[in-house]
């Protein structure tokens, strides 16, 4: 039977972080067996809140796919592509922004936050606000039916989900409507307890070397009102201890039994888990420096994944131009 299609992607602002890899990266390489995957390198949506950097666009993209690569994305079973080299891409996109209201992209709770965040009140593009239906075409030219994504993403997927069913009630049936897969630790968090965010500052790379993630899990928020050593704390407002669930998840228990009863000191917790990152992280690290050492066949994987995408997404095309008689 022919596979199911899944679409996602990340936007190239450098070396990945802990967050990228649980929320998804790490829910991609299970996938690769069940689905026809496309992984997307977004540089088109790096321009939406950073056009002052596209001169960075291409160094990023590169360190980003020596991270998929390290981190076990198989070029062999997937489709790794750059959107920019796809302009099925952008023609989508333009039919897609015929099926959309403004007030609904203006409603949507990830832009909203995104504002604030980055503090961009009365620095909006139209870019920006139309980021979701970008995301909607990169989705819709592959046809795909799921999206592995973070929880923040979601209501991004809603809104295609609405452009599909818009389009398909106008024009005939040809879009799926993606469903989302969520991992569990879709929003992980930061060294400062906020969601892990290069843009915030409390990211720690995939790539990051054992004495840079020793330097930054020191400084890592805890339970603020455990003042002093002997002053039980509360592993569920502990960033530190998410991470142990994630990377040392036999010592959970422990941890949380041990913090609760002051048995075990913030600083000891945070060396153990150290340890334990450090070596959850190795074989990543490993895999992305050979690859990094083999330039050539990191740009020859590149440039097959994205004929293949092209491919794929000019008969999309093909059929949604067929579809509206335009064209």
């Amino acid at each position: 039977m022919t596979k199911k299609i899944i679409l996602s992607g990340n936007r190239p602002t450098g070396r990945l972080h802990w967050g990228n890899y649980t929320g998804a990266l790490e829910n991609w390489i299970r996938l690769q067996d069940e689905y026809d995957c496309y992984f997307m390198v977004a540089d088109w949506h790096v321009l939406t809140t950073a056009l002052d950097k596209s001169h960075e666009i291409r160094d990023n993209s590169r360190e980003m796919i020596l991270d998929w690569l390290g981190a076990g994305l198989d070029p062999d079973r997937s489709v790794l592509f750059v959107q920019s080299s796809i302009k099925e891409h952008a023609e989508l996109y333009l039919v897609a922004c015929m099926l959309i209201s403004l007030g609904r992209l203006e409603r949507n709770p990830t832009f909203k936050e995104q504002v604030r965040d980055l503090d961009l009140a009365g620095e909006i593009s139209f870019g920006h606000l139309g980021y979701p239906v970008l995301q909607a075409a990169d989705i819709l030219a592959y046809r795909a039916h799921a999206v592995p994504v973070g929880e923040d993403q979601l209501p991004h997927l809603e809104l295609c989900r609405e452009i599909a069913r818009r389009f398909n009630h106008h024009f005939g049936e040809l879009f799926p409507e993606p469903e989302g897969l969520v991992t569990k630790f879709g929003r992980f968090p930061g060294t400062d307890g906020r969601r892990m965010s290069k843009s915030l500052g409390n990211a720690v790379e995939i790539a990051a070397p054992p004495e840079e993630i020793r330097a930054k899990l020191k400084t890592a928020f805890t339970d603020p009102q455990r003042l002093r050593r002997s002053d039980p704390g509360n592993p569920d407002v502990c960033a530190v201890y998410t991470w142990y669930q994630k990377f040392l998840p036999g010592e959970a228990d422990q941890t949380a039994a041990e913090c609760r009863s002051a048995e075990r000191g913030c600083v000891d917790c945070k060396k153990r888990l150290a340890d334990g990152a450090i070596a959850y992280f190795e074989p990543l690290r490993e895999r992305r420096a050979g690859y990094e050492s083999h330039p050539n066949r990191v740009a020859e994987i590149v440039d097959a994944g994205c004929a293949r995408a092209r491919a794929a997404a000019a008969e999309t095309l093909a059929r949604v131009r067929d579809a509206m008689g335009v064209g």
